[in-house]
């Protein structure tokens, strides 16, 4: 069922516009997608690129501070770059406060020794090359479960499935989700339907998909949607920010994310990146607080998903027996 108030936002300059003849045509409510989170609520919000705990807390004193409510929190160095103690305390903190923390699992080949990557065409990008890199990405996940994570991060099909089936026979808890990463995201709806049955609990696509490829998408899946709201330069650099109610109106379930272009990268993160890491973690709240005063302004900031809300609700799945 479609939401009314996705469709009574104002657009922006939309009176203006009317005024000289210029507006825009009527939305068409065929393009609304009819989905929702679990419990009520067609967006929640996430900040990326939280590396640590000294970034958490900083996000957290700045979004109370800005009034920034958050349901997520992920990382992107990894599991492995962090040590026990840094997650169980950027689990705790997190948990204390109803937000999912979601962390990065395994080897990637963009740090290992393959050279396509490197290559024009880009190889295989983030994927797990070979056995040891898919048991590495298992290996951070039981790590990181075991020590109260319950999101996790992944960037290939292969560690997506493995990780369903292992939370399927209780290797690892029932109630962890799967996130699938940006930098393998689906761009049509036939692969983001694959993601969905793999295993995936929400899926990052691309931030320069068209609002009608999100409602294509939406009219064969309803697993939860990630977008950057603001894409790091190397996703693109886009800024979306006057879309946000449109992108919400065709694209929920829908985490607005808020990155950060124009600023260096930072994954692996390490304390020679210290300064950089928690100016641009401060930055990324504050983009959420424009955003949400831009949803709020239209009209458009109702239908936010409760916080402490995690879970994707029932999703389409291949059988695991298979």
């Amino acid at each position: 069922m479609t939401d009314a108030s996705a469709t009574a936002a104002r657009r922006p300059g939309e009176q203006m516009l009317t005024a000289l003849g210029l507006g825009a045509p009527a939305l068409d409510p065929a393009d609304a997608s009819p989905h929702a989170f679990p419990g009520g609520g067609r967006w929640r919000t996430e900040i990326p690129s939280c590396e640590g705990p000294e970034a958490l807390a900083v996000v957290l004193d700045e979004a109370a501070r800005l009034d920034v409510p958050i349901h997520r929190i992920s990382q992107g160095s990894g599991v492995w770059m962090l040590t026990d103690a840094e997650i169980t305390e950027m689990a705790g903190a997190s948990a204390s406060r109803g937000i999912e923390l979601c962390l990065f699992t395994g080897p990637r080949g963009t740090w290992d020794t393959g050279g396509s990557v490197r290559s024009d065409s880009r190889g295989a990008g983030l994927r797990a090359r070979g056995h040891d890199a898919v048991a590495g990405c298992v290996e951070d996940a039981v790590r990181a479960t075991e020590l109260g994570v319950r999101c996790l991060l992944v960037a290939d099909e292969g560690v997506l499935w493995t990780l369903h089936r292992a939370r399927t026979t209780g290797l690892i808890p029932a109630d962890t989700t799967l996130k699938v990463s940006a930098l393998i995201g689906p761009v049509n709806p036939a692969s983001y339907a694959v993601f969905e049955r793999l295993g995936a609990d929400s899926v990052n696509v691309p931030s320069d998909l068209t609002l009608n490829h999100l409602t294509e998408i939406r009219r064969v899946s309803g697993a939860p949607m990630d977008m950057y709201i603001e894409a790091p330069d190397d996703l693109g650099g886009y800024v979306r920010m006057y879309e946000v109610a449109e992108l919400i109106r065709r694209g929920a379930p829908l985490y607005l994310k808020f990155g950060l272009s124009k600023a260096p990268g930072i994954y692996p993160y390490g304390h020679h990146l210290r300064e950089l890491t928690l100016a641009t973690a401060r930055e990324r709240v504050r983009r959420g607080r424009l955003a949400l005063d831009l949803l709020a302004r239209h009209g458009a900031a109702g239908d936010m998903a409760p916080l402490g809300s995690r879970m994707p609700g029932p999703l389409h799945r291949f059988p695991t027996d298979a």
